[in-house]
């Protein structure tokens, strides 16, 4: 007899879900004795054990941790399909998984997505913040914002916008400590620096008449974290020079709570870009925030400094897109 793959695959989400088989059969109108049935029947069928099993609780095996994370997507690419067909194919519903940089994330994203989800009462959103790579497949993300190109071949990158990275800090810190001049000048100054779970990002390029330069911070000078908001934060209470891209920086540039340093050094990078799965199912709300994206990032991008790199610049930063 043909096995129903879905509907055991439904089971073992929701028995995932619930740390419990029995609960889960309740709610899909299985018996205790057929959920258990249907459970080792998918682990005969995959060949590995999905639970850790005790009279009091299921635990999840690595292995089961792996496949629930893909029968998520699958399961979700089925509902929506069949809510593309009953609502239409530009039905924008259900919840929208995005990854961004914490910074960038609580400031200018949050406000486009708040626009985006007004026009949309039946979208949900589920905004993961941070400063690191995420793992789009194990973290169950939909749709992930980048500075930078991704490396990973199985990824998609849609470019949104150029970007640039600017050295900039509080008025009160210049006032004390003198504004740099030169890449040189860097050494006689203190910093706030980002550390991701790659290590410090403590090592600034710069180019001027085609001649690049560098410059890396000692840490035992520097203000360390790993979150990019209070980065932004202790720039701008005057703690040291920060380097931020220009998304994050420039409604602080504008109003004069930071002033931008070396804008004659800057070196244009590989940009912004919206990162998805190549081979995952795309739902009708990604497509449109996708959409949506491209025309905001366009419309703020109009509104950015003046005093960046040259937008057809060669990208001297080549390392992986992050967070």
């Amino acid at each position: 007899m043909a096995t129903d793959r879905l509907g055991d695959m439904r089971l073992f989400v929701e028995a995932a879900a619930l740390g419990s088989l029995s609960a889960a059969g309740r709610k899909l109108g299985l018996s205790a004795a057929a959920a258990s049935a249907r459970l080792i029947k998918l682990e005969a069928a995959l060949r590995t054990r999905l639970f850790h099993r005790s009279t009091r609780q299921l635990q999840l095996t690595d292995e089961g941790r792996l496949y629930l994370a893909h029968c998520e997507i699958a399961l979700r690419a089925v509902d929506d399909a069949e809510a593309a067909l009953q609502a239409g194919q530009n039905a924008v519903r259900g919840k929208l998984r995005i990854s961004a940089s914490a910074d960038f994330g609580r400031h200018l994203l949050s406000q486009w997505l708040d626009e985006f989800s007004a026009a949309h009462p039946q979208l949900k959103i589920a905004l993961t913040l941070s400063d690191s790579l995420s793992n789009l497949l194990q973290d169950d993300i939909d749709l992930a914002i980048r500075f930078g190109r991704p490396q990973d071949g199985t990824l998609v990158a849609r470019p949104l916008a150029p970007n640039w990275r600017v050295l900039c800090a509080s008025p009160d810190y210049l006032a004390r400590h003198g504004v740099p001049r030169t890449p040189a000048d860097l050494a006689h100054h203190t910093f706030v620096v980002l550390v991701t779970a790659a290590g410090p990002l403590n090592t600034f390029h710069f180019a001027r008449d085609g001649q690049p330069e560098t410059y890396t911070v000692p840490l035992e000078q520097a203000w360390e974290t790993n979150d990019g908001a209070l980065a932004r934060r202790w720039a701008l209470a005057g703690r040291g020079i920060a380097r931020k891209t220009i998304w994050d920086a420039a409604d602080d540039i504008r109003a004069g709570r930071l002033v931008a340093l070396l804008p004659e050094y800057h070196v244009a990078e590989a940009g912004v870009h919206a990162v998805f799965h190549g081979t995952r199912y795309l739902a009708p709300r990604v497509r449109q925030l996708l959409d949506f994206l491209v025309a905001r990032f366009a419309q703020a991008g109009a509104e950015l400094p003046a005093d960046g790199p040259a937008r057809d610049a060669p990208a001297r930063d080549r390392r992986p897109a992050r967070a």
